[in-house]
């Protein structure tokens, strides 16, 4: 018997909304926190509709003091609750980097796996939306490189509301980062689909020339890129790891070892980047 999936169209910044208002619903020890999240509805609009659904505590708008709300996460999760705490923009994340990296990261370490924290740090990054120097930059490279923290970076709003479900449910913090201009543009989503496993990415579109790796909204470029590729008799591979950390590094080393090529796409500065670590895998 065939089954026939249905689909709708869905913005990224809905498709995070959705994610966390099912969360929220399903499991009241999740809630949100950061500036302008409640009645504006977030800065990007990825949590409108919250502070009408669930109130205010449990959806909190917060004082322009990132570490003063990221250190109010940190120990709301070790304490047992799941928050999720949204940065206005990346950029801002060196005010509370202590909370992050010396705080966040190590917990569960420093007390021999006693202690958890089942945090979720969304934040917006990369340019396109003339946000100049302090609010468009991407900073994935820094969170990679601390030991206890995982790192998402969906491309596409299916990606974005599956990931960001096994975020909150996860045990961990999990760096979430969202491109700006991915907020505003619908896709079609399933209906139903199941949470995503964060460590696994996908191939987006199948070739046998050359591989092409791309997070975020560079993997449209690139899949625009193959198709051009395609009109001169070249076939690309396209591959999302989707979660950089962990990442999927046999997906990545299968696909070019069939291509024997590989083509390396971020949008971060090049030097000590995410594609640097890619390549030197």
């Amino acid at each position: 018997m065939s089954t026939t999936t249905t689909t709708r169209r869905l913005t990224m910044a809905q498709a995070i909304a959705e994610a966390t208002a099912q969360e929220m619903a399903r499991d009241d020890r999740v809630f949100v926190m950061g500036e302008d999240v409640g009645k504006y509805g977030g800065i990007f609009s990825a949590t409108t509709g919250l502070l009408d659904q669930f109130g205010p505590e449990r959806v909190m708008d917060t004082p322009i003091s990132e570490t003063g709300f990221m250190g109010a996460a940190l120990g709301a999760a070790a304490e047992g609750l799941r928050p999720i705490s949204e940065l206005m923009f990346v950029d801002f994340f060196g005010v509370c980097f202590d909370q992050i990296y010396n705080q966040a990261a190590k917990f569960r370490y420093m007390f021999g796996g006693k202690a958890k924290v089942p945090m979720v740090l969304r934040m917006p990054q990369g340019a396109g939306v003339s946000a100049a120097a302090q609010h468009s930059q991407c900073l994935e490279a820094w969170f990679m490189h601390m030991p206890g923290i995982k790192v998402c970076i969906p491309s596409t709003p299916a990606d974005a509301k599956g990931m960001l479900i096994s975020a909150i449910r996860d045990d961990n913090p999990v760096v979430f980062l969202e491109h700006k201009l991915l907020y505003k543009q619908s896709f079609e989503v399933p209906d139903e689909f199941p949470p995503a496993r964060l460590g696994e990415g996908r191939i987006e579109r199948e070739g046998t020339d050359l591989t092409i790796v791309a997070t975020s909204v560079e993997v449209q470029h690139s899949v625009q890129a193959a198709e051009q590729l395609a009109e001169q008799g070249i076939s690309a591979e396209v591959i999302d790891p989707r979660t950089i950390k962990p990442l999927d590094v046999p997906l990545i080393l299968q696909s070019v070892s069939r291509t024997g090529r590989v083509l390396l796409v971020q949008e971060a500065p090049k030097f000590a980047g995410f594609m640097a670590e890619v390549a030197a895998t």
